[in-house]
């Protein structure tokens, strides 16, 4: 005590004069004589009562001494008040200490006052210990103290203390106390209890708005929304009128509920009832706004705001990041900064979010220098944000720099940087950073393996694929909606469609997505009819398609060329209004076009308000395959004239443009300004489209000389192209050279074997034919069979050379032996030096008559309308006596025939072929 003391009059001697200290001096009525005063108690009270309010600690100290000196230090009311005073200064150990020392036997106000400091500075443990001591000192608790105890229980969570507490209450007769019933509300809800706590809030006879209020808060602090609505909502029918706090709870609770409506309601009852909007309330009305969607309506409540603080303007700020306004965001923090409101965190980490949206990079680097001057290395939100942001704005090296600072990383940062590396293309280092999480034992989540498996999809790693499958499995994460889906697209895009189709039987819900990927998956295999299928087990499902899965169902078409089924695909996209969605229009460009109806195909095109090059490209290519490639160059004109810029595949468009339309200069033109012109270096497929080009115009010395002029390595579409020409001209010397490299670079291809044995076959070099056809044989490769598709009522037929499989193979074998009888007076003849097989003249003749595209469309005659234009797509290239059975068949029957091969269309009508005989 004595040292104590001691220091209370060092204290004194180095006094001098504090503001308020000095307006005491001025203001009491203390007569001064000399050293001496007559001071009145009173005065110290209040002027202790002033430094605990303003936590003025060195004045406080200065009056503690001056209490000291004149003999007022074992005042009971003054001990209290410095007791106050220190504890909201935060120096509990002065405060302690008089506790400790005083001799007073009520201590009750001191004590209750350290524990209340205690509390308000999160000190729990602190406040429960000196709670303990009181008790064993036999100091009676009253209706002060055990408010701050029970909240020292609710913020410890401390269901056994608060139960003990409660007992005392009821013991000592404080429980029926409104402050300490509200007490009790509070820690009951906050340890989880909320059944106990409404129930203690039932039996409260004398209810007040503040009773009221603490359930309501407790309700939404329990993240309780709706049950805090009904509440209030008997609040209100109980005749007990709300306060502003009342109110701001429930728009608080609107808030959580993404209710923006109902948050207008509770904001009109708020002006109604007359309260003013004093800054708590217009900071939770921001939020409601913010949060319940109304992003306008929350600007219009911010400006109105006179001066903003800081949770204001965090709310504003957090609400455009979170309604995609982040133009509007970083906008407002620049208001924030001029304003002269320093950014803390939580705005410097919604801004984080804005930059990453808005791809910001400069801006995004200026807000990490702001907070690495704030020092946020502890703050785990911050720098993930950064770790998002450096990712989204694909400076990978800076975000796996700043992932590599983090002192704990948790699921959320790993996620970010898998995702950033997934999104930048980066599908290798994705699926490794995975696997280092994984043998880290770090926990993954159903988003982890959502955004890994998106990855190997893109490198179509299948092995890795059913990996990650089982790893979903044991860690029982499987079963959750995206990642089944997930594994499903990845199945897909990895070919593996019996993987793909199992997943799908295996799921236990009907959705959208799953649909999605699973037609997309077989039309990426090629099993078009399958996708088809599936699209009327999806309206039998009644799942609405969205525009993604009409692009696929009209692409399946293409393939299919299922014109028919094309066109009921585009009525269903004009009912689910899918003609807007420029995904949509340029399948359906793409498909009409694919499917031999060009002119359905500048329909769609003409109507996309909005063309892109997609658009454009699909359009000119179309042009390109059905042989009008004047019309096409014309097109690609007025494309440049409208500013939009050309792609690698738009001039692979137009160089088949002037392939198939013969237009050799033209397409040495564009070849040869492409660089220049549009920035494009040529790619194989130009090169092997100006080599067939030349080609096909009998070019063949400078076609080769193309070839020897490549700057890199040609692959076999340059090959295949100059092998082609070699055939139409009957070039031996080159077909065997190109052949042989194609031998070297697809030796699993039979086209190669079949092209070069139909050069030796044209010249009659039999033997020649024998020995490619021994090379087929010893190397394992077959022969790709002819085959043709035509669709009829909603079902696509296929056609194999030969074929007798087909229900009406009687009528369509006497179809053709109708035909034959036709054409023979036509003046039709096979031309049976086309067929390589070594055999007698009528078994080549019949041999030629049962190619598939001459069954296909023998079946279409008996099976359709007389006149029906009839539309055959074929894997190969239709041979030369098809082409000239055609000329002839379309004249007879007066129809249209429309021939898909495997390089353009071939439109049959009135004794000629669109082709001009130039393909």
């Amino acid at each position: 005590m004595s040292m104590f003391k001691t220091t209370l009059r060092f204290w004194y001697i180095n006094f001098s004069p504090h503001p308020i200290l000095q307006r005491f001096f001025q203001t009491s009525s203390l007569v001064s004589t000399s050293h001496n005063f007559i001071k009145l108690p009173i005065h110290y009270s209040n002027l202790l009562s002033q430094c605990a309010a303003s936590k003025s600690l060195i004045s406080g100290m200065e009056l503690h001494a001056h209490l000291i000196k004149f003999g007022f230090f074992n005042d009971p009311s003054l001990m209290n008040h410095l007791v106050t005073m220190y504890s909201k200064s935060r120096h509990f150990g002065y405060a302690r200490k008089l506790v400790d020392h005083c001799t007073e036997p009520d201590l009750v106000v001191s004590w209750s006052a350290l524990i209340s400091g205690y509390v308000q500075s999160g000190l729990v443990e602190e406040a429960l210990l000196a709670f303990s001591d009181m008790s064993m000192l036999g100091v009676k608790c009253n209706e002060y103290t055990f408010p701050c105890v029970l909240k020292a229980c609710s913020i410890k969570k401390d269901l056994n203390m608060g139960k003990k507490i409660h007992g005392m209450t009821l013991v000592t007769g404080f429980d029926s106390d409104g402050f300490v019933s509200n007490a009790l509300v509070v820690m009951y809800s906050k340890c989880g209890q909320l059944g106990e706590s409404r129930k203690l809030f039932g039996a409260n006879v004398e209810r007040n708005v503040v009773s009221w209020n603490a359930l309501l808060s407790c309700y939404l602090q329990s993240d309780f929304h709706v049950e805090a609505l009904n509440l209030f909502t008997e609040m209100v029918q109980s005749g007990m009128r709300p306060n502003e706090f009342s109110l701001s709870i429930i728009l608080n609770a609107c808030a959580g509920l993404r209710d923006g409506g109902l948050g207008r309601m509770v904001h009109g009852i708020l002006l109604k009832l007359g309260h003013d909007l004093d800054q708590f309330s217009v900071n939770a009305l921001v939020d409601m706004y913010s949060k319940g969607g109304e992003i306008d309506d929350a600007v219009a409540v911010f400006r109105e705001i006179t001066h903003p603080d800081i949770v204001s303007w965090n709310a504003i700020i957090a609400g455009c990041v979170l309604h995609d306004r982040n133009d509007l965001a970083l906008m407002l923090l620049d208001e924030m900064k001029i304003s002269g409101t320093c950014p803390n965190m939580f705005t410097l980490s919604s801004a984080l979010k804005a930059c990453a949206a808005m791809r910001s990079k400069q801006l995004g680097r200026q807000l990490h220098s702001s907070l690495i001057k704030m020092d946020t290395h502890s703050d785990l939100f911050v720098e993930v944000g950064l770790v998002d942001m450096y990712s989204k704005c694909e400076m990978m090296d800076d975000a796996r720099r700043a992932f590599g600072l983090m002192r704990n990383k948790d699921i959320i940062a790993w996620n970010a940087l898998i995702s950033g590396y997934s999104d930048c293309g980066d599908d290798l280092e994705a699926v490794s950073l995975f696997s280092e999480m994984y043998n880290e034992d770090v926990d993954f989540n159903q988003i982890t393996l959502s955004t890994v498996l998106k990855s190997v999809a893109g490198l179509q790693a299948i092995k890795v694929c059913k990996q990650i499958h089982t790893v979903s499995i044991k860690s029982g994460i499987y079963s959750d909606f995206y990642v089944i889906n997930s594994l499903l697209d990845t199945y897909g895009k990895c070919s593996d469609i019996d993987g793909a189709s199992k997943i799908f039987e295996e799921r236990t819900w009907e959705d959208l997505v799953a649909y999605t990927s699973m037609i997309t998956a077989y039309f990426q295999y090629g099993d078009g009819e399958e996708a088809l299928k599936l699209y009327l087990q999806m309206q039998d499902a009644d799942i609405k398609p969205d525009p993604f899965v009409c692009s696929s169902l009209l692409n399946a078409c293409a393939n299919l060329s299922a014109y028919e089924q094309g066109k009921q695909l585009h009525v269903h996209a004009i009912k689910f209004g899918f003609m807007s969605d420029i995904f949509a229009s340029n399948s359906l460009v793409n498909m009409y076009a694919k499917c031999g109806s060009i002119e359905d195909a500048g329909c769609a095109f003409s109507e996309i308000p909005t063309r892109g090059i997609v658009s454009w490209s699909a359009m000119i290519g179309g042009l390109a395959q059905h042989g009008h490639g004047k019309v096409a160059l014309q097109l690609f004109n007025q494309m440049i004239n409208d500013g939009v810029q050309p792609n690698h595949i738009t001039l692979v468009s137009v160089l088949c443009a002037c392939n198939h339309a013969g237009l050799v200069n033209e397409g040495k033109q564009y070849f040869e300004t492409m660089e220049e012109k549009f920035g494009i270096k040529p790619t194989q497929e130009h090169y092997a489209c100006m080599i067939d080009l030349l080609g096909r115009s009998g070019k063949l010395n400078e076609a080769m000389e193309l070839v020897n002029s490549i700057p890199f390595e040609a692959n076999g579409s340059v090959w295949g192209a100059l092998l082609g020409a070699a055939r139409i001209h009957k070039n031996i010397e080159l077909g065997q050279k190109a052949a042989e490299m194609l031998f070297a670079l697809e030796p699993e291809k039979s086209g190669t074997h079949v092209l070069l044995s139909n050069i030796y076959a044209s010249a009659g070099m039999w033997e020649n034919v024998s020995k490619v056809r021994k090379l087929m044989k010893d190397s394992n490769v077959k022969k790709e069979p002819g085959m043709s598709w035509l669709e009829i009522k909603d079902k696509v037929y296929t056609f194999i050379v030969g074929d007798r499989s087909h229900s009406r193979s009687d009528e369509i074998y006497a179809k053709l032996d109708q035909l034959s009888g036709l054409l023979s007076k036509a003046g039709y003849t096979p031309l049976i030096e086309m067929d390589i097989h070594n055999v007698n003249q009528s078994e080549k003749e019949q041999l030629l008559y049962h190619h598939s595209e001459k069954l296909a469309v023998a079946f279409a005659l008996i099976a359709t309308p007389p006149g029906a234009p009839i539309r055959v797509k074929k894997n190969l290239r239709v041979c030369v006596d098809c082409h000239a059975f055609f000329k002839f068949v379309c004249k007879i029957v007066s129809r249209e025939i429309i021939v898909r091969d495997i390089n353009r269309f071939h439109h049959f009508k009135d004794g000629s072929c669109s082709c001009g005989d130039y393909w």
